[in-house]
């Protein structure tokens, strides 16, 4: 009977711990049903019990119990709580879990009329250790990298799917990664991944990066693999205003934090060991250019443990429907270092019109603090520096280098870009879209264009025709050939121009060399940015009639170098004849005091340009380049030197022209201010088609560098002094207004002088005609108010002629409107 109980018991306790034993596993994702982007953080419980877990950086989460309830639940700050069913007959399943952003939780605002708000508290204490926790103010630090950047297509309608155009890519649309049910299916057109190594010193500030491996799909251009890396894509939530798309944000724990947001403390909880406060945070006025989000901040350090924040959906931004950052941060040697970052950018003209996803993300590991290297191992500026074999990696190499793996939606991407860039269809888009941005169409080895050149008008040439284009990069990625051939149907005159540049060099430092030779009708008083006298656009927007106009034949050689990124020098020798037209004539005191007339005039010269725009980005690596901008100011040093009796040359003078431009953000909420200030003169005796004619615009259409109000061939110096100022206000005050804000309209305002003279000698050179003027009285001075943002792409600014005013008061007054695409 023992052995039978004994045996009873036995048989109990193993029944038992079969039964403690049964363990059931829920994982999933949660995100948000409006975008399908995962959400981080995210409290979730089984319904029932005290089981649950929070999301991981990447919106997933998984629950090992023994206990089940009937349903999963996840209830997040800004969303509606939502249940999901379990299937209590699984050991294991997999529940996904959208929320919805709208109509969901939604906390009230609390007056406190005792004792401060407990978030400002704790958002002070952040503020004030803002120091101690900013890397940027460590020693030294230096970690390994991993960026992934994808681009994909969305919101494609059914009925757009269906049609001929997208019939050889369906293949796409039936692969979708079926996670999100609801999804309307996108098309991948871009994946990038790059690893790198990232080294940064204070004292002085250098940093480096070494890109190790770099991996591109749906682009050929490796200069992405620069710009992707951590020199150019980190937004450090410590700085005091965060840039993002060229908009400056107040970061959520800036010095001025309490003027631009309301905080809220939501709950206190331990992450991992350390106690965090929870922080929800929204901006005080509608439309600014603030953040809505949460952090969670760490008790004692006061660091920031983890942020997740949006761009708010009524900010007065273009062409973005959403835009999250997300940020992980680790707690190593008494600093905070970024250990997990994300951005999520919706790109559409509108709200439910196609559009494209961007999604940015960021890891770091092997992070070593506080061991500078030497000063030599930086080199001077931010140096980025592309191994030989970036690009050549392995796919054994990038599955053992990625700190995460890909994701089998991922995975997919990279066979159906591929497979879509082999389409014919895929083809054609490319190519007319790169007429639409560049103006060219692409013929194999040649590109015909500019196609806005083709055909024009103007008073002395009549119906302008024209057909040029120039060599393509499948000809040669180191050379190109261009030139055009153009005729006046009134004056029956051909003009041409035939052009050759090439690199020397590519890497380390770009160096080119090219040449030109070129006869053709100039307008010698208008600005450089001014639109070309055979531009279709300026032949339909003229105020007047364009008949001041002077055929130059010029023969040029230059040289130009990068000698690190943001200094940029050029070497030009350049040989002209100036030939006025139609009713201009070039009128000389003779030696007998008569006035006689010359045909034409010659100049030949050397010149010297240098640039300086200190860590400047660029994006490209062929001839056209595409600049991302400087936060300096950019300095440009142009000397010419003329060549009397050489190549014809009949002026002995030199030339100086020095210009200083620059963009000033003091506070998001005032907008911000671009300025160009410059000055030059000139030695010796020159004509005045050689001076500074200062840039005029007889068009409706806007140009930014040039004097609005001003004629062609009104004012000329041989020294002088300038000043342009743009206040751009952001929507500051429309925003304000009700019945306008929707509209996301934006003030902008300028101011224009300049102040010039003509030394005595240089106006009996060659006889100024009777509408050239100088400026020894007093400065020009022009002043405009303007409305720009209208639908999003065009602009309107009234224009005020201040002095040197015309006997029309009409023509003292004036509008323009320009086209321009700003986020």
């Amino acid at each position: 009977m023992p052995m039978i109980n004994r045996l009873f018991v036995w048989i109990c306790c193993l029944t038992l711990l079969g039964v403690k034993a049964q363990q059931y596993t829920i994982k999933g994702k949660v995100f948000a049903a409006g975008n399908k982007e995962a959400l981080p953080f995210v409290p979730v419980i089984i319904k029932g019990t005290t089981m649950g877990t929070q999301t991981d950086f990447d919106g997933n989460y998984v629950i090992k119990t023994s206990k089940l309830g009937d349903s999963i639940v996840a209830t997040y700050v800004g969303y509606k709580r939502m249940a999901r069913a379990i299937n209590k007959t699984l050991a294991e399943q997999e529940i996904n879990i959208p929320l919805e952003d709208e109509g969901g939780l939604k906390l009230d605002e609390v007056t406190v009329l005792a004792g401060e708000n407990p978030a400002h508290r704790i958002v002070r204490n952040c503020v004030r250790n803002k120091d101690k926790n900013n890397r940027s103010n460590l020693k030294a630090y230096e970690y390994e990298t991993y960026n992934k950047l994808e681009f994909d297509l969305n919101r494609i309608p059914k009925e757009m799917r269906n049609k001929k155009v997208f019939k050889p890519i369906q293949f796409v649309f039936e692969n979708v990664d079926s996670t999100f049910s609801d999804e309307k299916p996108s098309l991948p057109f871009f994946i990038v991944e790059n690893l790198s190594k990232f080294y940064y010193k204070s004292d002085p500030t250098r940093k480096k990066e070494v890109v190790v491996a770099s991996k591109i799909t749906g682009v050929e251009n490796s200069s992405i693999s620069q710009v992707m890396g951590d020199m150019y894509q980190n937004i450090n939530i410590y700085d005091n205003n965060i840039n993002v798309f060229n908009k400056q944000f107040p970061s959520p724990i800036s010095e001025n934090a309490f003027f631009y947001y309301k905080f809220f403390l939501e709950d206190s909880t331990f992450i991992g060991e350390h106690r965090v406060y929870h922080i929800r945070f929204k901006p005080k006025r509608v439309q600014e250019l603030s953040f809505t989000g949460n952090m969670w901040i760490a008790d004692t350090t006061w660091g920031i443990r983890r942020l997740e924040m949006s761009i708010p959906k009524d900010a007065n931004i273009n062409f973005i429907n959403a835009a999250n950052i997300t940020q992980e941060f680790s707690y190593k040697d008494s600093v905070w270092m970024l250990k997990k970052d994300r951005l999520v950018i919706d790109f559409a003209p509108t709200k439910n019109a196609i559009g494209f996803y961007g999604r940015k993300t960021t890891s770091y590991k092997d992070i070593v603090i506080n061991q500078a290297r030497a000063d030599k191992f930086y080199e001077f500026a931010d140096k980025i520096v592309v191994e030989d074999d970036a690009t050549k990696k392995s796919d054994e190499f990038w599955a053992a280098s990625r700190h995460d793996s890909l994701t089998a939606r991922e995975q997919k991407i990279y066979k159906m870009i591929d497979t879509i860039q082999s389409l014919p269809v895929y083809k054609t888009w490319v190519d007319v879209f790169y007429v639409l941005v560049a103006g060219y169409k692409k013929f194999n080895n040649f590109e015909i264009g500019p196609y806005s050149n083709l055909v024009s008008y103007n008073r002395v040439e009549g119906l302008r025709l024209r057909f040029g284009g120039r060599t393509s990069d499948v000809f040669s990625k180191w050379y190109e050939l261009n030139g055009y051939v153009a005729v006046g149907l009134l004056d029956e005159k051909w003009k041409y121009s035939l052009g050759f540049k090439s690199f020397l060099t590519k890497r380390p430092r770009r160096q080119l060399v090219g040449m030109n030779l070129r006869s053709d009708y100039e307008i010698l008083g208008q600005s450089t940015n001014g639109f070309s006298q055979d531009n279709v656009l300026a032949s339909f927007f003229r105020t007047n009639p364009l008949t001041n106009l002077t055929r130059v034949n010029s023969a040029e050689a230059w040289y130009e170098r990068e000698w690190f990124p943001g200094l940029i020098t050029k070497a030009t020798l350049v040989g002209r004849q100036f030939q006025p037209l139609g009713e201009n004539r070039y009128l000389v005191y003779k030696r007998d005091g008569t006035i006689g007339e010359k045909e034409f005039i010659n100049n030949t010269e050397a010149r010297v340009n240098v640039r300086f725009a200190w860590k400047e980005k660029f994006v490209g690596e062929g001839f056209s380049r595409l600049s991302l901008g400087t936060k300096f100011p950019v300095l440009q040093v142009n000397y010419s030197k003329s060549l009397q009796n050489a190549f014809k040359g009949e002026y002995d003078y030199s030339k100086l022209v020095v210009n200083v431009s620059d963009r000033i953000r003091i506070t998001p909420i005032l907008g911000y201010t671009d300025y160009v200030l410059e000055g030059g003169k000139i030695w010796g005796q020159v004509p005045y088609p050689i001076m500074e004619l200062h840039g005029g615009n007889e068009t409706y259409l806007y140009d930014y560098m040039a004097f609005n109000m001003m004629k062609y061939y009104e004012f000329a110096s041989d020294q002088f002094v300038s000043a342009a100022v743009y206040h751009h206000f952001e929507g500051l005050f429309l925003n304000k207004i009700p019945l306008l804000r929707k509209l996301k309209w934006r003030e902008v305002v300028t101011a224009k002088a300049v102040w010039g003279s003509v030394d005595a000698k240089n106006r009996r050179t060659l006889l100024f005609p009777s509408t050239l003027k100088s400026l020894e009285k007093a400065p020009y001075v022009e002043a405009s108010a303007g409305i720009e943002n209208i639908f999003k792409v065009f602009r309107v600014d009234a224009f005020w002629r201040l002095n040197y005013q015309l006997p029309r008061a009409i023509d003292n007054f004036g509008f323009k409107f320009g086209f321009q695409l700003n986020l």
